[in-house]
C-alpha cells in the first residue's frame, strides 16, 4: 500500500482577510467593542431611569369613580382605613377631620403600607416615611402623599378617586371636617 500525506495549508492561506485589509480578529475584536459599548449604555439607561422620580400614568382597569368610604362614625379618631379597591387610605385625623391619601410613595412610586405601631406610612423600596396626614418626616421623598378629595354628604365619607392632587406641603385647609349639627 502506498501512504498518502495530507497537505497542511500553507501560511499565506492562515490569515483569511476581507476586501478591505482588515483581519478577521480585527473585525472580532471591533465588533466585540461595539457591542460592549451598547451594553453598558443600555445599563447605565436602565440605572438612571430606576431612579428618576416618574408620574403616575392611567392604566386600563384603573378604579374610576367616587367611592363610598362609610359613615362618618365608622372611623376612630387618629386611624388610619385602607381602601385597596380604590388605592387610598382614608386617615381621621385627631381633631376628627379626614384626608384621603394616595397609596404611592411621591419618591419612586412604591406601595407605602400604614405602620400602627410606627403611626407612619413607611416606604419598603427607599425608607421614606411619612406621617399621618401624609407629609415627609422621613426622606428622600420630595413632597407629601398626594391627597384625592372627600366630601362628606348625610355623615358618609365619599372619596373621588378620579382625581388626584399633588401638594408640595400639609395646609390645614385640605382636611375635610364633617358638619356638625
Amino acid at each position: 500500500m502506498k501512504e498518502t500525506k495530507l497537505k497542511r495549508p500553507s501560511d499565506s492561506n492562515k490569515k483569511i482577510r476581507f476586501e478591505a485589509g482588515v483581519s478577521r480578529r480585527s473585525f472580532l475584536n471591533t465588533l466585540w467593542v461595539i457591542l460592549g459599548v451598547l451594553g453598558l449604555a443600555e445599563v447605565v439607561a436602565l440605572v438612571l431611569r430606576f431612579f428618576q422620580p416618574h408620574e403616575r400614568g392611567e392604566k386600563e382597569g384603573d378604579p374610576k369613580e367616587i367611592m363610598e368610604a362609610g359613615s362618618v362614625d365608622k372611623f376612630p379618631l387618629n386611624s388610619v382605613t385602607a381602601f385597596v379597591r380604590g388605592r387610598f387610605y382614608l386617615a381621621r385625623l385627631e381633631d376628627g377631620g379626614f384626608l384621603a391619601l394616595s397609596c404611592k410613595c411621591t419618591h419612586l412610586g412604591c406601595t407605602v403600607p400604614w405602620s400602627v405601631k410606627e403611626m407612619k406610612f413607611m416606604c419598603p423600596c427607599h425608607g421614606s416615611a411619612y406621617g399621618i396626614r401624609g407629609e415627609v418626616v422621613t426622606a428622600p421623598a420630595p413632597r407629601p402623599l398626594d391627597l384625592h378629595p372627600v366630601s362628606i354628604e348625610n355623615n358618609i365619607v365619599k372619596v373621588d378617586t378620579n382625581k388626584v392632587m399633588k401638594r408640595s406641603l400639609f395646609r390645614p385647609e385640605q382636611v375635610v371636617h364633617p358638619k356638625k349639627t
